[in-house]
């Protein structure tokens, strides 16, 4: 069998408020309770387990590759919230999406400070 990503877990201090925020933006099925995890499953069988901490959260990247349509319903969602976005994971392109290697793509915060970004094709491609 080939090496295959399988979860994640995703740090939150809240972790109901996180896996709903995540489920809504990306229009994903609502998330499902499994021991102390709150689970956001995606198409590709990985899912986003979303665990609280008592400590600080460690802020992640998080990237998923999505169809053009997809993009628009997301990107819609994104700007219908009032959600700061950018074209660089650096933040220094405010308001705008890329389109690099002939896609499109955008980075956003979630409530804990995990940059998560959508892109139409992989990069390098």
């Amino acid at each position: 069998m080939p090496v295959q990503l399988n979860h994640t877990i995703v740090e939150a201090r809240d972790r109901k408020e996180t896996a709903t925020f995540l489920a809504g933006v990306l229009g994903l099925p609502e998330p499902v309770g499994y021991g102390p995890f709150a689970v956001v499953q995606v198409a590709n069988d990985v899912s986003l387990d979303v665990l609280d901490v008592d400590g600080p959260v460690h802020p992640q990247h998080y990237a998923f590759l999505v169809s053009e349509t997809e993009f628009d319903e997301i990107f819609g969602r994104i700007t219908a919230r009032g959600l700061e976005y950018w074209a660089d994971p650096f933040g220094h392109e405010p308001g705008r999406i890329n389109h690099n290697d002939g896609g499109r793509g955008v980075y956003w915060l979630d409530p804990n400070g995990h940059r998560l970004e959508i892109i139409t094709r992989p990069y390098g491609g």
